[in-house]
């Protein structure tokens, strides 16, 4: 009888326990899959190591193929994602830290893309055309323009034909506003040039640059004490400029955030504001 009730003392003192959600096994980290798995692997499993050891909790890379799948996760299992703006403001995570890379730093934009010898000069033009995007969740090759568009009376869901570029490829949106498909084409205005050697720079205009963004984002599970979420937050900001976690991710440094910065992108995408 004592046997059981040091047992349920204990499971009590354990529940009690702050740390009780994530104490008896390793946190996940995991990154939106906008890049090859292998590719994903290179960037994450080293970021995973550097927290492990810096923070003292074992943090596991969850390698996931499928964006679906990737932000369901992070309602379910995944403690420390990695991810683009549009899909955290649609997750119950919040933001510990955001990228900065050149030549933009901490933000980044979208570019409104034509022929050069379109007639379409100015973005009311765009009302009833065929305009190429790079998906629905790409930050800078569709919200980016759906925020300047709003804010020029213009909604992108109803007063155009939006058609998603194969694979989700910026360059497939290039390729399709220059060979005539598609009256316009939404990207990121770093991958304006990424088709030149098959595009001649000269045969694509931009008709307008728009809004900016916050960059990617690693966000944690909001239920995770405040010491586990200070501690991976102090470990990513305190990374020095061309460590090799930071190369290995391909960016300058990480960066401080408040969640309040991502409203521009919550109201474009009908999602309640933030007061944090």
């Amino acid at each position: 009888m004592k046997s059981l009730f040091l047992i349920a003392l204990s499971i009590g003192l354990i529940l009690a326990s702050p740390f009780s959600s994530f104490a008896a096994s390793s946190l996940r980290l995991s990154m939106l899959p906008h890049y090859s798995l292998d590719e994903i692997e290179k960037r994450v499993r080293p970021l995973a190591k550097y927290l492990s050891y810096t923070t003292g909790i074992q943090i596991e890379p969850i390698i996931v193929t499928d964006f679906k799948e990737y932000e369901q996760r992070l309602a379910r299992d995944i403690d420390i994602g990695f991810e683009n703006p549009l899909v955290y403001v649609r997750s119950p995570h919040q933001a510990v830290a955001v990228i900065s890379k050149k030549p933009d730093g901490s933000k980044f934009r979208g570019l409104i893309i034509t022929r050069t010898d379109s007639p379409i000069v100015a973005v009311n033009e765009l009302v009833g055309k065929h305009i190429a995007i790079v998906s629905n969740t790409s930050a800078g090759g569709y919200l980016s323009q759906r925020i300047s568009l709003l804010q020029e009376g213009i909604d992108t869901n109803k007063d155009m034909i939006l058609e998603v570029a194969l694979n989700n490829k910026q360059e497939n949106v290039i390729f399709s506003t220059y060979n005539g498909d598609v009256d316009a084409g939404f990207i990121r205005e770093s991958a304006l040039h990424a088709a030149d050697a098959f595009v001649p720079r000269s045969q694509i205009k931009v008709i307008k640059k728009t809004a900016y963004l916050p960059e990617w984002v690693i966000s944690v599970r909001r239920d995770l004490p405040e010491k586990t979420k200070d501690a991976i937050r102090n470990a990513l900001i305190n990374l020095k400029r061309n460590d090799p976690i930071l190369q290995a991710l391909q960016i300058d440094s990480f960066e401080k955030v408040e969640d309040k910065n991502f409203n521009a992108i919550r109201r474009a995408v009908g999602v309640s504001v933030s007061s944090e």
